[in-house]
């Protein structure tokens, strides 16, 4: 028998303009839009890839928003276009 893996809670569609920094300072920020969001998690395209684990800030543009996330995937949509979905770890503020 097969198991499908279901989200505990619903991602609620809002497209938000958001800033990914890897924690490494080194690096610049990334852009990114949100598709969807949630307590927990988000899914955002951004036209970079990102490792399967890594460790980032998020910081939405505009409102208040902030988090520190884990990469739990990123999948190729199309020529410098990637999904990435996010478990936010810790979060600050709201979702605009």
């Amino acid at each position: 028998m097969q198991t499908i893996a279901r989200r505990l809670e619903q991602r609620i569609p809002l497209t938000v303009r958001v800033d990914l920094c890897r924690l490494d300072v080194r690096h610049p920020a990334q852009k990114g839009l949100t598709e969807n969001v949630s307590t927990h998690g988000a899914r955002i395209v951004s036209s970079n890839p990102w490792k399967l684990n890594e460790r980032l800030n998020l910081w939405s543009l505009p409102g208040d928003f902030r988090a520190r996330a884990r990469v739990v995937y990123c999948e190729p949509l199309g020529l410098n276009s990637f999904a990435i979905g996010l478990q936010l770890l810790a979060s600050a503020g709201e979702w605009r």
